[in-house]
């Protein structure tokens, strides 16, 4: 998350992280399409699932068969839609196609192509109108798009993998914790492991208290996944968490929680790893970040650390 509040300004940009945005051309929304070949192969897949935005990545090399598929929810930060998001983190050498969802009115979902309608919901109230609400519609979703990817693109029928950055790590944790969809492994970065931390560090930019209601206490207390997990866990997937060491402090804290919360409940605590990357702060591109971008030394860092894990897991026992 941001400090500042975004500000739209003027009709063609708006200012986040005291930085402008200005390019707001839309994704491709066909159901779908090969954006680019070498040698006849495809590189990149872009569509809609069930409604849902999509950027896949197939494995690279020669695959017998229908291959694993791990599947992501990117940041509100930088990078902010599906396919900057694939471009931060491609994960080359993963053995599985990495599918790259579009979290709501972001990316191809953006309000007549402008991200205007997701400011005036962070101003009407940033968590019942845009956090809270994001996580949920973004985890509601996931199973008839899962259905939908299968049925488009050559991926097995095994456990998936899943990525979730910041905001996109809530929706992967609130996938992980109904455990309503068979998984292999979870990988976070700088997830939003307390939705009240979310809030704080919008309250920080704005400069404005947030009113807080029993409603909304309920809500938070809901998305305080440390407190989830803490009270039990039905699945016990391999977990890795990636912690930037610039990133919010609070983001820090909760993610160092929620890994001794885990690994309080694991039966295998060492299943649980926590990876500290240096000079990484909250975002993993630069603003405006709603294209695809060559990739920061801190995001490659992170895809290489990200690339050995799934590949572990993949290729285990």
């Amino acid at each position: 998350m941001s400090h500042a509040l975004p500000d739209p300004g003027t009709a063609d940009g708006f200012a986040l992280g005291g930085k402008e945005i200005r390019d707001m051309s839309k994704p491709p929304t066909v159901a779908w399409q090969a954006t680019k070949t070498v040698g006849g192969r495809m590189e990149t897949i872009t569509g809609t699932a069930a409604g849902v935005p999509f950027t896949a990545l197939p494995p690279t090399g020669a695959t017998d068969g229908p291959a694993p598929m791990i599947v992501t929810w990117h940041m509100l930060d930088a990078p902010r839609t599906d396919a900057a998001f694939a471009a931060a983190l491609p994960m080359t050498r993963v053995p599985a196609w990495r599918v790259h969802l579009g979290m709501p009115m972001c990316g191809a979902r953006m309000v007549d192509g402008r991200v205007d309608a997701v400011i005036e919901l962070v101003r009407k109230d940033p968590l019942m109108a845009f956090l809270a609400p994001f996580v949920h519609q973004a985890a509601a979703e996931f199973p008839a798009a899962l259905a939908a990817l299968r049925d488009q693109l050559p991926v097995d029928d095994e456990p998936v993998g899943l990525l979730g950055g910041s905001l996109g790590g809530a929706v992967a944790l609130e996938v992980l914790t109904t455990g309503r969809i068979p998984i292999k492994a979870v990988a976070l970065v700088n997830p939003a492991a307390r939705i009240r931390s979310a809030v704080e560090v919008l309250e920080a930019g704005s400069g404005q208290a947030y009113p807080w209601t029993d409603e909304s206490r309920k809500t938070a207390g809901e998305l305080d996944f440390v407190a989830r997990v803490a009270g039990g866990v039905t699945v016990q997937p391999p977990l890795l968490l990636v912690s930037g060491e610039l990133d919010h402090p609070a983001f820090r804290t909760d993610a160092a929680d929620l890994v001794d919360a885990l690994r309080e409940r694991y039966t295998r605590p060492d299943a649980v790893e926590l990876a500290n990357v240096p000079d990484l702060a909250h975002p993993l591109a630069e603003e405006p970040g709603m294209e695809p971008a060559p990739q920061l030394p801190t995001a490659e860092a992170v895809d290489e650390i990200l690339t050995r894990w799934f590949v572990q897991q993949l290729t285990a026992e």
